[in-house]
């Protein structure tokens, strides 16, 4: 991963190598109490920045973290100084120093370039497996308390089961509740089609409001699709048509086998095709 531009505001922001840097005894290093948000630009335009700054504040309310003012001046100033092209936005804001008195907040901004084995992974499809969470989803969702939802770095735990998926020879999992209730991926939310239905967890489970979630509800109906949220289980992914997952990063990603049982012909569907175009076109198109 290249990174393209880096830039930072905020008291805790300590400069070192020509790059800002975080202080070693912030939060963030120390306990990984910092929320993020990362998102695609196309042509040197960040899709949907203002939904992600609103749910970069989101999660940062949840975990009672002041956020640094003007993190929309600090993405494009850091958009426009990767050279406007193709990259991954990541805004990561933490708390600082822990009661120092000393630093405060900080916010980064960083650019990288696009992972080059997503086109490649995106026409094979992903082989997925199931595992279990061991934890009611119902009740973590009720607990806010266990930050269901809420984007922190935190992200051990989704590596972990990432790598445990790789170990089973798969490409990715799908985390599981207690009751057998699917959730969503380490890194991206959960979909499958059956006939012209699109079928994806409920947020009520407290799995992630993701982005790129909301904006395939947005044009599923122009491709003849509905979307029926709700609570299912491995029975009804067995059954679909075609799966995939969708996340700012990776956009459309096709499933083709889940657990080592086919998705359907073990083959990227065509609604998953549909809706990356469609994607496409609005995100290279359409107002930021």
């Amino acid at each position: 991963m290249a990174v393209l531009a880096v830039l930072a505001t905020g008291p805790g922001v300590v400069e070192g190598g020509g790059r800002p840097a975080l202080d070693p005894l912030d939060l963030a290093l120390v306990r990984g109490d910092a929320v993020f948000e990362a998102l695609r630009v196309y042509a040197g335009r960040p899709f949907r920045l203002d939904a992600h700054l609103d749910r970069l504040a989101r999660s940062a309310e949840a975990i009672d973290l002041p956020l640094p003012g003007d993190l929309e001046d600090l993405a494009t100033r850091a958009v426009a100084a990767a050279g406007g092209g193709d990259a991954v936005l990541r805004l990561i804001c933490t708390r600082g120093r822990e009661g120092s008195g000393e630093g405060g907040p900080a916010a980064f901004a960083i650019c990288t370039d696009i992972p080059g084995s997503l086109e490649e992974e995106r026409r094979r499809g992903l082989r997925l497996v199931l595992l279990t969470t061991a934890t009611d989803p119902l009740v973590r969702a009720a607990s806010p308390w266990l930050l269901p939802g809420v984007k922190t770095i935190s992200y051990a735990g989704n590596m972990a089961a990432q790598r445990a998926a790789r170990a089973r020879g798969a490409d990715d999992a799908v985390l599981v509740g207690l009751g057998g209730e699917l959730l969503e991926a380490p890194t991206a939310n959960l979909w499958w089609r059956t006939g012209h239905t699109l079928h994806t967890p409920s947020l009520d489970l407290g799995v992630l409001a993701g982005i790129t979630r909301t904006v395939l509800r947005e044009l599923a109906p122009g491709l003849g699709l509905k979307v029926l949220e709700g609570v299912f289980t491995a029975e009804d992914l067995a059954a679909a048509d075609e799966a995939f997952l969708s996340s700012s990063t990776r956009e459309i990603m096709p499933v083709i086998e889940v657990d080592g049982a086919p998705v359907a012909d073990a083959r990227p569907g065509p609604a998953a095709a549909d809706l990356q175009s469609a994607l496409r076109r609005l995100a290279t198109t359409a107002p930021a």
